[in-house]
């Protein structure tokens, strides 16, 4: 039961970045505001995540196994995707829609995996 703020909050970043998602495509200028939001709420989720699989501050671990250890290194890969986006695709869209397309497939294997961990640990 400890996962369920970290699915709450990747949850949150997913939702988020679906709605940002549909805003590329429909070509509207993201709210700086919104993509913030969901930079944190992935950034948030990560941390948790780490905790969980380093230890808490008050000592207790959660056991990952390999599934687990996998949808988290597909989610810091998002991350690290994410937040490389916006740079390497200034110049073209063409680059930009590999870099997002790249970041939405990592995110979303990640989040597939993390529930999929989850439920086998209920």
């Amino acid at each position: 039961m400890k996962a369920v703020p970290v699915l709450l909050l990747f949850g949150a970043a997913a939702l988020l970045g679906a709605i940002l998602g549909l805003e590329y495509l429909r070509r509207v200028r993201s709210r700086p505001v919104m993509i913030g939001m969901h930079f944190l709420l992935g950034a948030a989720g990560v941390e948790v995540l780490v905790f969980l699989m380093r230890g808490a501050p008050d000592g207790t671990v959660t056991q990952f196994g390999t599934l687990g250890n996998t949808a988290a290194a597909f989610l810091v890969f998002a991350l690290f995707v994410g937040v490389l986006a916006p740079m390497i695709g200034r110049r073209s869209r063409a680059t930009m829609n590999v870099a997002l397309f790249t970041h939405v497939g990592a995110a979303g294997l990640g989040l597939i995996l993390l529930v999929a961990w989850f439920l086998g640990q209920a």
